[in-house]
């Protein structure tokens, strides 16, 4: 992707919401292909994506795509599988020397390879590179000739093909497949497809700034030991209530929940809009609710298990106009809020993104401004 400049979606001004999906696939886990790219490559993401999925493609038929089986129901000359007792009788098979039969026979048409090889097909239009895209139609034509289907699963077939731990290899290339979806819904390219006007994707970019700090964290803490949840659910301390309290009472989520080796536990709330609201007399002022709704968070879990008790929290934006990091220390907890420039160089957001997460869990705490 080309610097046209600083893009929109709603109110928060964005550059590289690529980068974002990259962490949100949590592509940067794998360590090698992501960390290796150059920041020329990050301008480019449909192209470094290809690249990522064509080469991953191409050590996975190497070693043998996964295949999966397929149920039969046949009429055979031979035993194969279970004999269906009840089709045999009923259609007379044995006078003719045969039996029903259900087995099952292994397939590379799997859910999974299906999603890869349209990925591909996807992608070849995308690029903007014309020997990538040839690249694509190649292995997607492999694919084809391999026997795996060139129709998108559905994301109940999808979600029915589970990767265990003896098809691990394959979470990379599933990853790329999933991303490249998703960047052909936003793609600016003209002529490739249709695009989505940047306003009406503002409530899947929110989920997606959500989910890219949960892998940024992961990326920047789990090395050092640290437990990184994302979506935890919290229950309240309830100690009596009416018969109906319980159909009414809202229920609490953690967008982060981090853990640090020691003992230190940081709490995590991403809103993809503006930290700070104009207020009553004309002073810019943090939003009351999200302040409540984090002090929520960990006043009422104080009494569940000891590293609540000096829990820590941050309120993590985007920056609309001006970045800041601000914190208070309240009745033992420390409130961490911070906004951070999505319309700066990739090398310049990853380090603010570094940057609030390792201050909010105390390793470098500046005055209160």
């Amino acid at each position: 992707m080309t610097d046209t400049g600083d893009r929109f979606i709603g109110r928060i001004p964005i550059r590289n919401v690529w980068l974002l999906m990259l962490y949100a696939c949590d592509l940067a886990r794998w360590g090698g292909p992501f960390l290796g790219a150059t920041e020329r490559d990050l301008d480019d993401i449909p192209d470094l994506v290809a690249r990522l999925l064509a080469d991953t493609v191409e050590r996975r038929m190497r070693r043998n795509l996964t295949s999966g089986y397929v149920h039969r129901d046949r009429k055979l000359s031979r035993v194969r599988g279970r004999i269906d007792l009840l089709q045999t009788e009923a259609q007379q098979l044995l006078n003719r020397g045969q039996v029903h039969c259900r087995f099952e026979e292994p397939t590379l048409d799997t859910p999974r390879n299906r999603l890869v090889r349209a990925a591909l097909d996807r992608l070849a239009r995308l690029v903007a590179d014309p020997d990538r895209a040839r690249r694509c139609r190649l292995l997607a034509a492999d694919l084809g000739r391999a026997g795996v289907g060139g129709l998108r699963p559905s994301r109940t077939e999808l979600a029915a093909d589970q990767i265990g731990r003896n098809d691990d290899g394959d979470r990379l290339m599933v990853a790329l497949a999933r991303l490249a979806f998703d960047l052909a819904l936003l793609t600016e390219d003209a002529g490739t497809t249709a695009m989505v006007s940047p306003d009406r994707d503002e409530r899947w970019v929110r989920s997606l700034f959500e989910k890219a700090v949960l892998g940024f964290a992961r990326l920047e803490l789990e090395p050092d030991g640290w437990r990184v949840r994302g979506g935890t659910p919290l229950s309240w301390p309830v100690a009596d209530c009416s018969g109906g309290m319980d159909a009414i009472l809202p229920g609490m989520r953690l967008d982060l929940l981090l853990d640090a080796p020691d003992g230190r536990r940081l709490v995590i709330d991403t809103k993809f809009t503006a930290i700070l609201r104009p207020g009553r007399f004309g002073q810019d002022r943090l939003s009351s609710g999200y302040l409540y709704q984090i002090y929520a968070y960990l006043r009422s879990q104080e009494e569940i298990a000891p590293a609540w008790e000096t829990a820590a929290g941050l309120l993590l934006h985007p920056a609309v106009g001006t970045t800041l990091h601000e914190w208070a220390k309240i009745q033992g907890h420390t409130l961490h809020a911070a906004a951070i420039d999505l319309t700066v160089s990739t090398s310049d957001m990853r380090q603010a993104m570094r940057r609030a997460i390792r201050i909010a869990i105390g390793d470098g705490v500046g005055a209160c401004g």
